[in-house]
């Protein structure tokens, strides 16, 4: 790891393989936790290269727990995090809301690094127990039409930076790679960035992918549809800004998509708004997120139709009713 560093402190770059070699390294405990550390500041001071993000995802990717849910058109709604904007689980209960149109979904996810609450910190809350066993995830998908991937049960690697990046408080590349490294290679994705250079760099890698994809980013520094500013949408076909009353009917404002102040408010306001009982504003959002992901999919003619259909899942409680068979499912 000296030399590594030392080639960093020059200003220099890895190329990919040998990104891949220190992320493998790292994976496997062969740094102690002072260089891992070290490494990672690294990458807050400087960007990291198209290169050096494809060899940290060769190797979390090899490293993974394989799944195998490929008989399934599944879709993946995931925000980098690392925004520092404290909101409610916006696109896990996005997730639950497609989940509710019929569209299936495994939603990668973490305990929060830079936010009090993470995907995995709610669902943890509200009894989903954590898993990597194949059959259990296919009958999830089949039953309820949604199964949840906790990052470290499937990346090694993840585990081992776990408490670094707890200790840092501060978005550090890994939030960069968490919606690259869904290890049931979901057909559809919908991405979420907290920036511009962000969305250039998954623009460019998605493309490679051939997969089906929607990045967004709300150009007042949200990692989601926010519907605080206009969101820029970067799609396989192209980019465009959408406003609030586009996405959304409405503009809302900041302290009305707060996330709460502990796990357990943010399960709560979780529940609410999943049961049909959130504000307007609670719900709009949701909806914005979960109505893009849903045309992300290529099965609705017009943005329009994919929001109805997100209201529908909701005010129907059909969102509801796949979280509760989810987990009791467990």
């Amino acid at each position: 790891m000296k030399k590594i560093l030392q080639l960093l402190f020059e200003h220099k770059t890895l190329d990919r393989s040998l990104a891949k070699e220190v992320l493998v390294n790292i994976g496997k405990g062969v740094y102690n936790e002072h260089e891992v550390t070290a490494f990672m500041t690294v990458y807050l001071m400087r960007s990291i290269t198209i290169e050096e993000l494809q060899g940290f995802q060769d190797a979390l990717l090899e490293l993974c727990v394989k799944v195998d849910l490929k008989e399934y058109d599944l879709i993946d709604i995931v925000g980098t995090g690392g925004d520092g904007k404290n909101t409610f689980n916006i696109s896990t209960l996005a997730c639950f809301i497609v989940a509710g149109t019929g569209q299936k979904v495994a939603k990668h996810g973490n305990y929060g690094a830079s936010s009090v609450s993470g995907a995995s910190n709610v669902m943890e809350q509200l009894g989903y127990k954590f898993k990597n066993d194949n059959d259990k995830l296919k009958k999830e998908v089949e039953e309820a039409g949604i199964c949840f991937l906790h990052a470290p049960m499937f990346h090694p690697a993840l585990k081992t930076v776990g408490p670094i990046r707890k200790n840092l408080a501060m978005r550090t590349f890994f939030n960069m790679l968490g919606p690259m490294v869904n290890p049931a290679s979901p057909k559809f994705q919908l991405v979420g960035v907290y920036n511009l250079e962000m969305a250039r760099v998954y623009n460019y890698f998605l493309q490679l992918t051939g997969n089906s994809f929607t990045i967004i980013h709300g150009l007042d520094g949200y990692d989601e549809i926010s519907l605080t500013n206009d969101t820029k949408v970067i799609t396989n076909e192209g980019e465009k800004i959408m406003t609030p009353e586009q996405l959304g009917k409405r503009m809302v404002s900041a302290t009305d998509i707060s996330g709460g102040s502990s796990v357990e408010e943010a399960a709560k306001i979780f529940a609410t708004i999943l049961k049909g009982e959130g504000t307007w504003a609670q719900n709009a959002v949701v909806l914005a997120n979960a109505a893009m992901a849903l045309q992300c999919t290529g099965k609705y003619k017009v943005y329009d139709d994919a929001y109805n259909d997100a209201v529908r899942s909701l005010e129907s409680g059909a969102a509801h009713k796949a979280l509760q068979k989810l987990v009791s499912l467990q």
